[in-house]
């Protein structure tokens, strides 16, 4: 099999995925895509929208479509304890030992349910895991399962009784977004699915844990253009610079922006990275590591954050120019060779 082969036949596996996964949550496509890319890309998600947005629905859905993956939900409230999600040594009367009980963190798809509603101890014990997948209880390190991905989700609405995510947590989120509500004929679809039961308990496998870690491995071999490696930066390094902005992304901000677009692009089918690719991915990969201030975060509130949010990236854009309109056929060609 010829090397372009054998990556068509693993892109067809990432599309075979994101079909699976919206045969049960309808009308996002593009939503569901984000979230898939950062699974292939090796990193977490988090969703900001309000309850009833197939936010569980996605996660089982993600973990159903992969033949022996895990999947646990973690619902956040201020007495959840950090051994509520790492587990705990458990004494054994009959053996006279300390026996590990893992909690829900050990599994493939983590949905930790209104994050921002646990205390800021609880939500810490989710770094180590997030950012090295692996827990250390009790003295002992215990590696997460592979593939490990974890979607978080938080309430914009509801704001009383909530601890704001720190900034260090914030950043090891590969990117964050919203599913939405469904338009109209999708909702309608939803009820007539539901009559006789919920469309997640006839979800077919369609993925092996072995072909998640091959679509990860492929990820890591799509090309990313020198040229538009350097934009990828000074594009990140611009939000460091803009009035309104306290503290602009880190470098982990670059990072998730070229290997989201790696995914971004195998989910499309290429073995490149283009300029629209990463100026489509800025947003949801980057915003949420900037610190505003909070003028411009009153202000961005009147307008709109939406509008606040795109103004932002054109200021951006404008300080960091987008490549050279010949840039896609180059890359094009120099991914072939």
């Amino acid at each position: 099999m010829s090397q372009e082969a054998g990556f068509e036949r693993t892109s067809a596996l990432a599309v075979t995925l994101l079909d699976n996964v919206e045969t049960v949550v309808h009308g996002k496509r593009e939503e569901v895509k984000l979230v898939l890319a950062a699974l292939l890309a090796g990193g977490h998600v988090l969703l900001e929208d309000v309850p009833g947005t197939a936010k569980t629905v996605l996660a089982r859905a993600i973990a159903g479509s992969i033949e022996g993956a895990t999947t646990s939900r973690i619902q956040c409230t201020p007495d959840l304890q950090p051994t509520d999600v790492t587990g705990l040594a458990v004494y054994d009367p009959r053996e006279r030992e300390f026996e590990f009980r893992p909690g829900p963190i050990f599994a493939n798809v983590v949905l930790v349910d209104e994050i921002n509603r646990a205390m800021p101890k609880t939500q810490s014990a989710l770094l180590e895991a997030m950012a090295e997948g692996q827990v250390t209880a009790d003295g002992t390190t215990r590696p997460l399962p592979e593939p490990f991905v974890l979607i978080a989700t938080e309430n914009p609405i509801e704001q009383e009784g909530t601890f704001p995510l720190p900034e260090a947590q914030l950043d090891r989120f590969f990117l964050k977004t919203a599913l939405g509500y469904p338009g109209e004929e999708d909702e309608i679809l939803i009820l007539q699915e539901q009559v006789a039961g919920h469309p997640l308990t006839g979800l077919e496998t369609v993925l092996t844990l072995a072909d998640a870690d091959r679509l990860r491995a492929a990820v890591t071999r799509v090309y990313v253009d020198p040229v538009l490696r350097r934009w990828i930066v000074r594009l990140v390094r611009a939000t460091r610079t803009l009035e309104g902005v306290d503290v602009g992304a880190s470098v982990r901000g670059s990072l998730a922006l070229e290997r989201v677009a790696r995914a971004w692009a195998l989910l499309d089918g290429r073995e490149y990275v283009t300029p629209v690719d990463v100026e489509h991915l800025f947003l949801p990969v980057v915003v949420h590591r900037i610190v505003f201030t909070p003028g411009f975060v009153a202000e961005a509130r009147e307008q709109r954050w939406a509008a606040a949010m795109e103004s932002l990236r054109d200021s951006c854009l404008e300080l960091a120019p987008r490549p050279g309109d010949d840039l896609d056929e180059r890359v094009a060609a120099a991914a072939v060779h």
